[in-house]
């Protein structure tokens, strides 16, 4: 593998452990929200995330690399503050405002893979799935507005 296909590989595998904490923390938010239809949204972005790991992670094995898919520390202890707010005070604004934090981390995480020198392929997934976070955090910080709202 050459140096650049190397450090392609090297982020790829950043932006799927990003993605395996994203899968982790909306199923944990899934279960801590009391709202039914945020158990659901939380469960679909949870499938979401899954997808691409799963896409990533093709990539990576297709230039010679190998995945993790094991998700971060960082990305536990998120879930573990997810799951500590939640037991106090407004569950469903407080599952959606650490969900919001964890959007925050991931639209860094592809914010910094697309200023990196990708292969245009690569690129191409890269800002497909950043469209997807942004998109994600939008929703995400529109119900907390209006979970806010109505407490």
């Amino acid at each position: 593998m050459s140096q650049d296909e190397t450090k392609t590989v090297t982020m790829l595998q950043e932006l799927i452990e990003t993605s395996e904490d994203g899968k982790k923390g909306f199923q944990e938010a899934a279960q801590r929200a009391d709202d039914v239809k945020l158990k659901q949204l939380f469960q679909d972005r949870a499938e979401s995330c899954a997808e691409a790991a799963n896409e990533l992670q093709n990539m990576v094995m297709s230039m010679g690399g190998k995945t993790n898919s094991s998700g971060s520390a960082l990305g536990a202890a998120h879930r573990g503050w997810v799951w500590a707010r939640s037991a106090v005070g407004d569950s469903n604004v407080a599952v959606l405002e650490e969900v919001e934090r964890g959007e925050d981390y991931a639209k860094g995480v592809y914010g910094r893979a697309l200023k990196a020198s990708l292969p245009e392929k690569v690129k191409t997934v890269v800002e497909r799935q950043y469209q997807g976070v942004l998109s994600n955090h939008d929703r995400i910080r529109q119900l907390r507005n209006q979970y806010r709202a109505q407490g």
